[in-house]
């Protein structure tokens, strides 16, 4: 194993915060500012798809911009697991700002030089936090993140939006300065430093300050995740436009969540400390909580996108509770998932703002029929919900097999009684919408049997993700190999 010091993880982290400004300057010419968003995000991906081959041969790339204090320091290290968010988040920008050009210009939004101002900062924050070598670095990026994504969830400027708004930063500040920070503070009292390390840092200094307290503080702090209590952030940010919607429920914020709490778990506590002081079975059951009860809640949802939201939180806890399980399948699962259900949830969102845009509605009862209007888009919902419920040909499956595998390997029975229980009811949310779209009387359906499906540039970008959650079925090689790397197996 070798480790590069490299400036390539500053160049990728800057370069959408960069390009902000030519956008920001391109507002009276929308294809050209247009051009510089779709030029940073296709530059972006291709530097984070170069870095692969090399994470691959069991390397890394890193760079320390300044030392803080003795053991801190703002600093960046490409590993498996970074490598393996980076591509997810880097990939699915291209094609969120393709979708975004479609959906705003279709709506004729107003604003929309600041919109993709925003969108370009939240991802140099998103890579931020998958590049991070320590937890200060992570923090601070994770900060950011909350600070550029709030005018994009206030985007409409009316009272619904400025309440959500209100609600977003109240819950995700408030959790990680009075949980995260704090608890940063106590683990560097008691290691002497915040760098992220494959055994863990508490592997010989874990008397003093009770660990299970720690790990809540953690756990709830990083409130991106979803996990219940502190979840109730993610519906109200619903106001946002669908492209938000999708970035916040597919791409940066919620994947930054957990992608935070997998780090906690792996390279904080590390898994053989979790395991041997029981700390796992904490993480596995809060998690396994908000599985069922957000499904259980989505269930009641007639709102497509509120449905969408309480089903993103209950995968994220999927992810929280599979890495819990501290197996290293289940883990490889976890981290699988990330990529896995990004693809399908994000053309579900895609799906919902395309209908949006085309008819103008917004909740489940009012789409009986509509697979005949817009057959493209609710085939592509169609096979989305394949993939987010872990059907074939859906990629899903593949990380929710290695989910109930780890459960196994963990010897934790109960676990796969909460992962049989939620995916039954992500079917029982998700399957009816399809099939009322298609099969329904010529009485009972809403619509006209005259095709008339949302702009092109709606309608290609939730095509490409479905299609991408189906050969992610077939070939999950890319991101599979990433998660043994990252796991060590």
């Amino acid at each position: 194993m070798q480790s590069t010091v490299s400036v390539m993880p500053l160049i990728v982290v800057l370069i959408s915060a960069l390009a902000a400004i030519p956008i920001s300057m391109s507002g009276r010419y929308p294809n050209l500012r247009e051009f510089w968003t779709l030029l940073a995000a296709s530059a972006k991906f291709l530097l984070v798809a170069s870095m692969v081959p090399w994470i691959l041969a069991g390397n890394t790339y890193e760079l320390t911009l300044f030392q803080v204090l003795p053991g801190l320091a703002i600093a960046f290290k490409v590993d498996a697991f970074g490598i393996l968010f980076a591509l997810v988040a880097s990939s699915l920008w291209i094609v969120t700002s393709a979708y975004s050009i479609g959906y705003m210009r279709g709506l004729k939004e107003h604003a929309q030089t600041r919109y993709f101002c925003f969108f370009a900062l939240s991802l140099s924050a998103t890579l931020g936090v998958a590049f991070a070598s320590n937890l200060l670095t992570l923090y601070i990026f994770y900060e950011f993140l909350s600070l550029s994504t709030y005018p994009l969830v206030t985007h409409h400027q009316d009272e619904e939006a400025r309440s959500g708004g209100r609600k977003y930063l109240t819950f995700l500040l408030g959790t990680s300065i009075g949980f995260v920070l704090p608890a940063m503070l106590i683990t560097y009292a008691m290691t002497g430093t915040l760098s992220f390390s494959g055994e863990g840092i508490f592997a010989d200094k874990a008397a003093g300050f009770p660990l299970w307290i720690l790990l809540l503080m953690f756990l709830f702090g990083f409130a991106k995740a979803g996990i219940m209590p502190f979840h109730s952030w993610l519906p109200a940010a619903m106001v946002a436009p669908t492209p938000v919607s999708a970035l916040l429920h597919a791409v940066a914020v919620v994947k930054v969540g957990v992608f935070c709490i997998v780090r906690i778990i792996t390279g904080v506590f590390g898994l053989d400390l979790l395991a041997a002081q029981n700390l796992n079975s904490i993480i596995v059951y809060i998690a396994g909580f908000t599985v069922i009860v957000a499904s259980l809640i989505a269930l009641s949802q007639d709102n497509l996108k509120r449905r969408l939201a309480f089903s993103t939180i209950g995968q994220l806890s999927y992810i929280v509770m599979a890495v819990g399980l501290t197996s290293g399948k289940g883990v490889i699962g976890g981290m699988v998932h990330i990529a896995m259900h990004a693809f399908g949830k994000i053309t579900l969102f895609f799906c919902a703002g395309a209908i949006f845009v085309a008819t103008g509605k917004k909740y489940v009862s009012e789409m009986v029929g509509i697979g005949k209007r817009m057959p493209i888009t609710m085939l592509a919902f169609f096979f989305g919900s394949l993939s987010v419920i872990g059907l074939p040909p859906g990629g899903g499956l593949i990380s929710k097999w290695y989910m109930v595998l780890g459960a196994l390997e963990a010897d934790k029975i109960p676990i796969l009684v909460f992962y049989l229980i939620s995916s039954l009811l992500n079917a029982a949310y998700f399957l009816p919408i399809a099939y009322k779209a298609f099969f329904c009387t010529p009485e009972e359906s809403m619509f006209e049997n005259k095709i008339d499906e949302a702009p092109l540039w709606c309608l290609v970008p939730l095509a490409v993700t479905a299609l991408c959650s189906i050969v992610l079925f077939f070939y999950p090689q890319p991101f599979f190999n990433l998660a043994k790397l990252a796991v060590g197996i």
